[in-house]
């Protein structure tokens, strides 16, 4: 037997134990799965799904050291892997590597939706993504919060300071102090408010908001007729429901769909700015 032959017969034999991974996957054996994806790595290292079958398995148990190690292999074996950068994103996570996760996350979901942008994987990605996102905004936005809460009380001390000292320094009127230091603390106090206004949650404006879904934006494309739709659910909706416009009723071929690259940066721009918008119902 050549060295042609003998390649060829541990391909066929890796791929015979992918499939009683797979198997024994489907019925909760994530042991066993482990042990066959192993013995397939071991014949054909060079394949990325079975180290992505394997990492599977070791987050179903938690393991996520393991998943990884397994993910950072299938990523230099493809690196557009989607669901190895998607399950390295939560296993850095766990780790709270938040920004190191979340980078690994946003690789997933721009690859998923090159790949297929209405499978269910984006879905998952994204929903993923805004909880790591919004996670990242409460960390900031407490970490801002104290500090201006800080600055806010050295200021108001400071002014308070200043009052007793010009007080004690003149011989005016105590209500001719009074009023302008008042006034004074007033500014402050509205200086802050202003700077905490884009950590409040408010409304999502409607514009950057699907008409059907309600929601913000996540990957927008635009109709001929000029209206904005979430791609996930137009497509849905032109497969499921029928060829037409569900808001002007005019006849609509998914071809015809166009990504709305200008919506789509208006979107990202409000919740760079508003981190509480990533947060999901």
């Amino acid at each position: 037997m050549g060295p042609g032959a003998a390649l060829t017969a541990a391909a066929k034999q890796a791929e015979r134990l992918r499939i009683d991974g797979n198997n024994y996957f489907k019925k909760d054996r994530f042991g066993a799965a482990i042990d066959a994806y192993t013995e397939a790595i071991t014949l054909c290292p060079n394949v990325p799904i079975y180290w992505t079958n394997r990492a599977l398995c070791h987050r179903k148990r938690n393991d996520w050291t393991k998943v990884e190690e397994d993910c950072r292999k299938a990523i230099q074996l493809d690196h557009n892997s989607v669901k190895a950068h998607y399950m390295l994103g939560l296993a850095l996570l766990q780790k709270n590597e938040l920004a190191e996760g979340i980078k690994a996350l946003q690789k997933a979901l721009d690859l998923g939706r090159g790949a297929g942008p209405n499978g269910y994987m984006v879905e998952e990605i994204w929903h993923e993504l805004a909880k790591a996102k919004y996670m990242e905004w409460e960390q900031t936005s407490t970490k801002r919060s104290w500090e201006l809460q800080s600055l806010k009380e050295a200021c108001e001390n400071a002014l308070k300071e200043k009052h007793f000292l010009d007080s004690s320094e003149t011989e005016v009127f105590l209500d001719e102090t009074i009023a302008p230091h008042l006034k004074q603390l007033e500014d402050l106090g509205q200086v802050f408010e202003k700077a905490v206004e884009d950590d409040t949650p408010t409304e999502v404006p409607d514009y950057l908001c699907c008409k059907i879904t309600l929601d913000i934006f996540r990957d927008p494309v635009i109709t001929p007729s000029g209206v904005s739709y979430e791609r996930a659910f137009i497509l849905d909706h032109l497969k499921k429901v029928g060829k037409f416009d569900p808001i002007t009723r005019e006849p609509l071929d998914p071809s015809q769909l166009i990504p709305n690259f200008a919506m789509k940066e208006a979107v990202q721009a409000y919740l760079d700015k508003h981190g509480w918008a990533y947060k999901m119902e």
